[in-house]
This record gives structure tokens, sequence and C-alpha cells, in this order.
């Protein structure tokens, strides 16, 4: 492992947390889209991560005696729609939306669990930063040590 593959790695990390927050932030903006542009309520969008450089599986990388490391980083392996969590369904029959019976169909946004979703994402976003600048710190006191050699 070399020098720069912890920033690479907290970099992986500071990237995936923000793409997350991105999306968390775009199913709260449209928590209440009725239609779009396929005449559909807005669904839910999930972010799913994976280990980056997952060519050797952790528990093979883990299990053997000659590798230190595993993976090298976080990607964003796909952001997939919601389909688990039922949508939502409102009585409103003056909404344009409105069924025959007068329901209107909204998102299966629930703006509690994306601000949970939020605060989460916010925090490991947090943890990579402190991570990363711990890993400078490191890497710019061996350089001052070389210095004093």
């Amino acid at each position: 492992m070399g020098i720069f593959d912890s920033f690479n790695i907290n970099a992986s990390g500071l990237t995936a947390q923000r793409y997350r927050m991105d999306i968390i932030s775009q199913n709260l903006a449209n928590a209440n889209t009725t239609r779009t542009e396929d005449g559909t309520p807005y669904v839910r969008k999930v972010v799913t991560f994976a280990e980056k450089d997952s060519q050797t599986p952790f528990s093979k990388v883990l299990n053997s005696a000659t590798d230190r490391y595993s993976g090298d980083g976080v990607k964003v392996s796909s952001v997939s729609d919601d389909t688990w969590t039922p949508m939502n369904t409102v009585y409103e029959p003056s909404n344009p939306d409105a069924d025959a019976n007068g329901y209107v169909t909204y998102p299966n946004v629930n703006t509690v669990t994306e601000m949970t979703n939020l605060i989460d994402a916010s925090n490991s976003y947090q943890a990579n930063a402190t991570a990363f600048t711990a890993s400078k710190d490191i890497a710019s006191r061996g350089l001052q040590l070389g210095q004093q050699s």
C-alpha cells in the first residue's frame, strides 16, 4: 500500500457519500411529484455501494496470509427504484391527478426516512473527511521526519 492509496480510498468514500446525498436530495425534492414525464408518480431512488476493485472478494483477502489489504475503497454499484415500499394514496377528488375513485397516488418517499438517511450520509462523509485529514497529517509528518534526517 503506497502513501497515496489512503487518499484514494478516502476520496472514493467522499465521492460515494456525496452522490448518495444528491440522490436523497432528489427524493426529497420530488416527495410530492404526482406526475413525471411518463405520467406516473415519482418513485424513490436508492443508492447501492460496492467494494471497489472487487476482483478479489473480501473473504478471500481476509483469509489469505499473504494479502494485507482488501479493496481500494467504495463505488456506487447502482441507483435503483424502490419497488418494495408502497406508494402513498390520498383521497383528493379535486386533484387533476386523481383516479376515478378520487385517489391520488403520491411517491413512496418518506421525509423522515430520507432525513435520517441524509444524516447518515453526512456523518459518513464527515468520517471520510476526518480520515483523509489524518492520512494527510501522517504523510506530512513523515515528510518532515525525512527532511530532518
